[in-house]
């Protein structure tokens, strides 16, 4: 896709968003500028103070859905790219900034919770809601979204719907996709479109899924309903198990999720990837964490369904206590990102993923063909200080494996993206590919495995460029997300 090329200089944007939002809605703020030039993909450059451009014009701050229409309006009719933005938890690139002079459209202050429902079970609320604010909301009235992402004291609604975010009770609860009952979007041209609220219907294709996942490239998301369920922490039940076989651990989930049950978590490390969070007690070993929640003789179900599965033979208990305390650090927030800052800047060490998604047949083939493939042809697997995976999402017909690996960066700040990161994406992307799976589980594609989004979707690639085409012509929203920039 070609990037917009607008007629306009910086300055005349900058005066058509004052002259639509006013100036205490339009930050022009030199360090605020080259900030949101970037997401956290490449957060050690930043942190090093390097920030190469392109720069935005200015961030636009609406409140309501009519300012949101009214900015795009004004970049469709005079060609100026735009970057949609709320929680900015993206890791792929997606936020980043690839056309001088875009608008960063940020929805941070559309924060509202607008109705909540407990007769028919439902919440709505503004794109720029933090997701830790709504659920401190529900719990307080017995409810909760069942969605817990690591980004969660941060992330915000918005970002959330637009990346088909997940969260770590997925396995009972689903994915957002799941979870959006219907939506307000608003497409390029300023167009405001609404898919209402309903149960189910059978009327031509689900238009929530043009706009889910959408990455920004199609729609702004301007208000989310979603699905509300009861919170019951009383019925929680935890359990943690040491096995010697990775391969066991995948084929113990498999057969728990297969045969019917679902437990809020379930999730498999391997060795290397244990050792961050379980160093106490997991003895080189691979671990496998469930939780059972629900009513209460759901939940003992559940359980009776986990102890039967793995007890004896592979697996070894862990003691309760040791996994609810690792379930009660689960999420990272600004005090965490900071500490990760710090830690970059002190010792030239990065921890970095890519989550990828396969059939239960080829989860084994996968993990050992990454494994296998970055020790031997990774040029600089001396830097490495740990490469593993672990298995947190799993389907009637297969899981995701969310690859780690950490390493001492030994290049100048700058390099460290192509020398470190992308290489080591490439190996995991090509190797789920060449076994049927998928380039990214969750955290979307953003701008940095566009090299793929073809390969990735076959033939059916012809929709989603049909589709950009058709619903944004001039190609403003969001250049280089999804679809790879042309030359």
């Amino acid at each position: 896709m070609a990037a917009s090329r607008s007629p306009l200089t910086r300055d005349q944007i900058v005066e058509g968003l004052t002259s639509l939002l006013g100036a205490e809605q339009v930050s022009t703020d030199e360090t605020a500028l080259r900030e949101a030039s970037v997401d956290r993909f490449k957060k050690y450059t930043a942190v090093h103070g390097i920030f190469d451009g392109p720069f935005p014009s200015a961030i636009a701050f609406p409140r309501s859905t009519d300012e949101v229409a009214a900015v795009l309006r004004f970049a469709d009719e005079n060609l100026v790219a735009v970057v949609p933005r709320t929680g900015r938890t993206a890791t792929e690139g997606g936020l980043e900034t690839v056309v001088a002079d875009s608008i960063v459209l940020d929805g941070s202050r559309m924060d509202a919770v607008l109705e909540v429902d407990p007769v028919d079970m439902m919440v709505t609320v503004q794109c720029g809601v933090p997701l830790q604010r709504l659920e401190d909301t529900l719990r307080a009235q017995g409810l909760t979204t069942g969605h817990s992402p690591q980004s969660k004291p941060l992330a915000q609604y918005g970002g959330l719907t637009a990346t088909r975010s997940i969260g770590q009770f997925s396995t009972l609860y689903g994915g957002i996709e799941d979870m959006v009952v219907g939506l307000e979007a608003v497409l390029p041209d300023g167009t405001v479109t609404r898919i209402k609220n309903v149960p189910r219907r059978a009327a031509g294709p689900d238009l929530r899924h043009l706009v889910v996942g959408n990455e920004g490239a199609l729609f702004f998301i301007t208000e989310v309903t979603v699905k509300v369920f009861r919170f019951q922490p009383e019925s929680y039940r935890f359990f943690g198990f040491l096995t010697d076989d990775f391969t066991a651990g995948v084929e113990g989930l498999r057969e728990l999720v297969t045969s019917g049950y679902r437990p809020s978590v379930a999730r498999l490390y391997s060795p290397e990837d244990a050792r961050q969070h379980f160093a106490d007690f997991f003895d080189g070993k691979s671990v496998v964490v469930l939780v059972a929640e629900g009513p209460v003789p759901i939940a003992d179900a559940t359980a009776e369904a986990i102890r039967s599965q793995f007890s004896g033979g592979d697996f070894t208990a862990v003691p309760e206590e040791r996994i609810r305390s690792w379930f009660d650090h689960l999420n990272w927030g600004q005090d965490k990102i900071d500490d990760e800052k710090r830690t970059m800047l002190e010792t030239n060490h990065l921890g970095y993923t890519t989550e990828v998604s396969v059939d239960w047949s080829n989860v084994d083939a996968l993990y050992r063909a990454v494994m296998d493939r970055v020790r031997q042809e990774f040029p600089r697997a001396a830097d490495l200080t740990m490469l593993g995976a672990h298995s947190s999402h799993s389907y009637q017909t297969g899981t995701n494996l969310y690859f780690v690996y950490d390493y001492d960066i030994t290049c100048e700040p700058r390099d460290e993206i192509e020398l470190y990161h992308k290489p080591l994406n490439a190996i995991i992307v090509e190797e789920a590919l060449r076994l049927g799976g998928s380039m990214v589980h969750h955290h979307g594609i953003g701008k940095y495995r566009t090299d793929w989004t073809a390969e990735e979707h076959g033939s059916s690639y012809e929709l989603l460029l049909r589709l950009k085409a058709a619903l944004d012509p001039n190609g403003i929203m969001n250049p280089g997300t999804i679809f790879p920039l042309e030359p």
